[in-house]
């Protein structure tokens, strides 16, 4: 059954949304089905009915919204190396695919800037991250028009609120690069200096910014930490302020080691072979609620969400507790309700839908829903 057909039979038994009412899709790219399941979210419940499947390519994995919300962007890691544009139907979530455009290598991240005319690649196995132009009509057609190399192993790109800053963790090198971004012509520009960098041997993966652009929060793949940076706002420039474990001691873990890039197929596990030596952590994944009050992380080696309470001026985290999840955990989001954490594991056949308590940030016990091979990354979109 077709996204499109699907939509419509689920329709029939709901009831068509009326005009006014917010509809919350949640959509799962399955990296060795080579598809994307798409979902309607409940928002009283946060219970997922499908709508069926969209098909793209082989590894399909990192996905972005564009910010209007009408249209997904889906990044494809293996050859040809490629980013597809699908439009959203807004009653339905139904994925209809436009348009297709090369890219310059396997990129592992993908992000628009906060106007919706530019994606932002990066690409871990290529050591570059990547700009190519959105028409105006939403579609992304053409090749990158600027590529820029970094370190050793770029795991994220992602725009500040403003608009006038990039920045991109790099993994290998471990660094966080920052970047003046100008969103007329889409060119990054490195600021002075051009990296910041944790103590050696973290890992920086992925990027999210606190509600009000104060503080940019990256979630270290080798250790697990949580580091946070202030932001200057007038330069740029980020400053090291804390950072915080999300792998209790008592789990008796020890720090990771890079992984091989994808390539072709998703990483292999980084579980150590020998059964008496201490697993490795491999954290995967980081997610702010919309009210900035609570952060979350995973770790595929645990299987396991850790929850984090924000400081509510100076923004320092603190560690809460760790709850069980789908095996491999690689993709975590959030809805914009604040209210419903989506996560899935690569491992998994099932995702796991959670209530979060609006007071403490705990999550309760999950409900679950069938999902397609190597389900990694989660976008969540609510159009009204």
């Amino acid at each position: 059954m077709t996204v499109a057909s699907a939509a419509i039979a689920i329709l029939l038994t709901l009831g068509a949304f009326s005009m006014s009412a917010a509809a919350t899709f949640v959509y799962v790219s399955d990296a060795d089905d080579a598809t994307i399941d798409g979902y309607v979210m409940d928002s009283k419940t946060g219970a997922l009915t499908s709508v069926g499947k969209a098909d793209a390519g082989k590894t399909v994995m990192p996905m972005a919204v564009s910010p209007n919300k009408k249209f997904l962007y889906a990044v494809v890691r293996s050859q040809p190396m490629r980013v597809f544009s699908y439009a959203i139907d807004g009653k339905t979530g139904a994925l209809t695919q436009k348009a297709t455009a090369p890219l310059p290598d396997s990129m592992a991240y993908v992000s628009t800037d906060r106007s919706g005319r530019f994606l932002l690649t990066a690409s871990y196995g290529g050591d570059k991250v990547a700009v190519s132009p959105i028409g105006p009509d939403g579609l992304v057609t053409a090749e990158a028009i600027q590529v820029l190399p970094t370190g050793r192993n770029a795991h994220s790109i992602l725009a500040d609120r403003t608009n006038r800053f990039v920045y991109s963790a790099n993994l290998g090198a471990n660094q966080v690069l920052q970047f003046a971004f100008d969103a007329k012509s889409g060119k990054l520009t490195p600021l002075d200096p051009p990296a910041v960098k944790p103590e050696p041997g973290h890992g920086p993966r992925h990027l999210a910014f606190s509600p009000d652009n104060k503080f940019l929060y990256v979630l270290n793949e080798l250790s697990g930490h949580v580091t946070q940076y202030a932001i200057d706002n007038a330069k740029g420039t980020l400053t090291m302020i804390d950072s915080v474990p999300s792998v209790p001691p008592e789990l008796g873990m020890k720090w990771g080691q890079p992984q091989a890039p994808a390539g072709a197929a998703p990483a292999p596990s980084a579980a150590a072979s020998n059964p008496d030596e201490k697993p490795a952590i491999w954290a995967a994944d980081l997610r702010l609620t919309p009210n900035g009050k609570f952060l979350y992380t995973t770790e595929r080696n645990t299987n396991k969400i850790a929850l984090f309470t924000v400081a509510p001026r100076t923004g320092k985290l603190s560690y809460v507790t760790n709850f069980a999840t789908e095996r491999q955990p690689r993709g975590i989001n959030i809805d914009p309700s604040g209210r419903f954490l989506v996560a899935s594991g690569e491992k998994s056949d099932r995702l796991s839908v959670y209530r979060i308590d609006q007071a403490s940030g705990k999550l309760s016990e999950p409900a679950r829903y069938p999902v397609g091979k190597g389900a990694n990354w989660v976008e969540i979109v609510e159009v009204k």
